[in-house]
């Protein structure tokens, strides 16, 4: 990671430079192998790794390392100033096509001359590489076919967790993307049905984690993808020396649709009637020792009550000190950043936006990458401690936002 001097300014939201602004160009430049219309587009969830971060220093000049920002002003903010997108971006979602509704994935990576793989093998890469996937446990017996596409300048496979004749119902687009290759049904590697949580399958008190724990689009369990590059023969590979390319759709919504459990209380609290609830997050009953809600404190950071501890701790439990309503007006941002110590929640109370979260440093079950979807309003989104987040509105109208944390 690169930080910059504080007399570096960040530039304005909307103009071409900002980070919000290219990661939506990024959303834009997307394209999938049939037309619209055969997606729910408020579905799509999108994984943009990127390879360098710029961040700005604390604006009162502390020390630039996180561990020894330890003044609590301005929240030990740290917005960041650029990014550079790296080879490789995954999309999933849900498709439907005939009477058939279920989960895809889409893999893609960089047709130029800048990508690792075009580097490494004289004269170019052709038109079509190949690609080892893992998609929670199953994997490819064999690496994939992916071929160019020239609309996108990219090579890219879109895996729909159907039987190949489902696809006889495909649009001209769709048809001419299954002919060559870009459209697959693999119901071996992307899994799961619309109907899986349905209300007749989640039963009253019954976690929903333990319903069809390896769909591809499952309300509240992340989903881990591995992979790996490959020149068409399959001799020079893009595969980090063998340790492959760890992702994780992992942003933690909820609301009515994601959720960890559902029942129903008759008379509730001595009143009237019943009451349906849902849990979104818990570290009680069921889910006891779930962590959800807490953090690990790590030995610079200050705990909910201001010390700190050398050889670190744990808590359990989410503190707020502030809570706030913001509205942001259309084709407004709240910037790209991060906060060292403390937990957030945003709770979309009105309109819709792209929600953006993403890890500022590299971990060892994942690389580091934006993942954005849509927070609808009645939706809230849980963002860690130190985790990148921002949130962009591209819709004609105003939206309320409901934010409340801690530690601060």
């Amino acid at each position: 990671m690169h930080i910059v001097p504080t007399d570096r300014v960040r530039p304005p939201c909307g103009e071409r430079t900002n980070p919000l602004s290219k990661l939506l160009r990024l959303v834009e430049g997307v394209t999938l192998a049939a037309e619209r219309e055969h997606y729910l587009a408020d579905s799509l969830e999108y994984l943009f790794p990127f390879e360098h971060l710029e961040m700005g220093a604390p604006w009162n000049g502390e020390p630039l390392h996180p561990g020894h920002q330890d003044d609590k002003g301005d929240f030990q903010k740290q917005n960041v100033l650029d990014f550079h997108s790296g080879d490789a971006f995954v999309v999933r979602g849900w498709v439907h096509c005939g009477e058939w509704t279920g989960p895809f994935l889409r893999l893609s990576y960089r047709g130029g001359p800048d990508s690792r793989l075009w580097q490494s093998c004289p004269g170019g890469l052709g038109e079509a590489i190949r690609l080892w996937l893992k998609v929670g446990e199953a994997n490819t017996a064999r690496p994939l076919v992916v071929p160019y596409n020239r609309l996108s300048g990219r090579y890219e496979v879109e895996l729909w967790g159907c039987s190949p004749a489902v696809l006889d119902h495909l649009d001209q687009k769709g048809a001419a993307a299954l002919a060559r290759g870009e459209l697959q049904g693999r119901p071996d590697l992307v899994r799961g049905n619309r109907t899986d949580f349905l209300p007749q399958h989640t039963a009253d008190h019954h976690p929903l984690a333990a319903i069809a724990p390896d769909h591809t689009l499952h309300p509240v369990l992340p989903l881990a993808i591995e992979l790996a590059w490959a020149s068409a023969d399959e001799r020079i590979w893009d595969s980090q020396n063998g340790r492959n390319y760890r992702y994780q759709f992992r942003m933690p919504l909820r609301g009515s649709d994601h959720y960890r459990q559902t029942g129903t209380s008759r008379s509730p609290h001595g009143g009237l009637g019943l009451l349906e609830y849902r849990n979104l997050f818990s570290n009680y009953g069921h889910h006891r020792g779930s962590d959800e809600l807490g953090r690990r404190v790590a030995p610079w950071s200050f705990d909910a009550f201001g010390r700190k501890h050398p050889e670190g701790t744990t808590e359990n439990f989410l503190a707020v000190d502030y809570l706030d309503l913001s509205v942001l007006y259309p084709g407004g941002g709240i910037g790209l950043h991060r906060h060292r110590d403390n937990q957030e929640i945003f709770v979309m109370s009105q309109g819709q936006g792209l929600m953006i979260t993403g890890d500022w440093c590299q971990h060892s079950d994942r690389e580091r990458c934006f993942e954005i979807r849509l927070l609808k309003a009645g939706h809230l989104v849980l963002l860690k401690a130190g985790q990148l987040h921002g949130l962009l509105n591209t819709t004609e109208e105003s939206i309320a936002l409901l934010t409340l944390g801690g530690y601060d």
